[in-house]
């Protein structure tokens, strides 16, 4: 039998008001880019011959909760890119906060 979730619990809660942070993260201008490489080199043979440059990166988006301390959020959100998302060797990121 198939169970249904009637309970407003159970479903993640998507009208509630809360603040995100955007994470992008990208190799450091030292690193060689090959996948950017590669793209440029399909950008250039597709036409676009005023590409002089490609830098692939990743982006993350985070959902933080509206009740939580905007300083603690900052701290958190540094930390994670810095510690999780990133590779320090190879990779820097910036965070950008939405209201």
């Amino acid at each position: 039998m198939a169970r249904r979730y009637d309970s407003v619990c159970s479903r993640p809660r998507y009208n509630t008001r809360f603040m995100k942070a955007r994470v992008y993260v990208s190799f450091k201008s030292t690193v060689l880019d090959p996948q950017g490489q590669t793209i440029r080199s399909a950008l250039t043979g597709l036409g676009y011959r005023s590409i002089a440059d490609v830098r692939q990166g990743k982006f993350f988006e985070i959902a933080i909760d509206a009740g939580a301390s905007r300083d603690q959020v900052h701290r958190d959100i540094d930390a994670i890119a810095r510690d999780v998302l990133t590779n320090p060797v190879i990779e820097e990121y910036r965070v950008e906060f939405l209201e």
